[in-house]
């Protein structure tokens, strides 16, 4: 794992979620032991409308943790209910964490490889709606990470289990000086909430 990231989740320890939130996360953590006690495939779906923020912080975030703390057979994916664009400050965010990022394909909606390590296989990073080709179709848990798609999309077909875990919409600052500010603090919650989760499994 490359250092700059390995020191951003150090910081992470100690963690502890605030009590209205363990009943949400300690489903996440039930779901992801069964499957490795049974030595199944780990499947995350992280929702979100527009997939072009919270749910790619999500999916990253989630994949690395699984790496950090070695779990294996751990497979994360994001979609929305409609595909937009990953939004680039998301990019930049997980650059100062220490992630290293590769634009692959330029366009309306670029492909992006994400790599938490020097020899991992790239996280590919575009928008897409949840049921896309490139996500799983059954087997997997759906993760709620906004509110709209969790109200809008009662239903994720080939779902085993959904998640509402909802995080507030960094976009609210778009263009404002608390941007910056604001996309750091939201990767931060996510990743310190994932990084809870991944530490809980044995």
């Amino acid at each position: 794992m490359f250092k700059e990231l390995r020191n951003s989740i150090k910081e992470l320890e100690g963690y502890v979620p605030v009590k209205e939130r363990l009943p949400i996360l300690q489903a996440l953590v039930a779901y992801i032991q069964e499957k490795k006690d049974e030595g199944d495939s780990i499947n995350l779906n992280f929702v979100c409308t527009h997939n072009s923020r919270r749910s790619h912080l999500s999916q990253i975030w989630a994949q690395t943790m699984a790496a950090y703390f070695q779990i294996s057979k751990v497979y994360c994916y994001s979609g929305g209910t409609e595909a937009t664009a990953l939004f680039p400050k998301v990019l930049e965010t997980l650059e100062d964490s220490g992630f290293k990022t590769f634009k692959f394909a330029k366009g309306d909606n670029p492909i992006y490889f994400i790599k938490y390590a020097p020899n991992c296989q790239s996280i590919i990073g575009f928008s897409k709606t949840y049921d896309d080709v490139f996500n799983p179709e059954s087997n997997f848990a759906a993760i709620m990470t906004c509110g709209h798609a969790d109200e809008n999309c009662p239903f994720i077909p080939g779902a085993e289990k959904r998640i509402p875990m909802t995080f507030d919409d960094p976009k609210d600052y778009d263009g404002t000086e608390l941007q910056t500010q604001k996309y750091r603090e939201r990767s931060l919650e996510i990743a310190s909430q994932l990084y809870y989760v991944f530490s809980k499994i044995v």
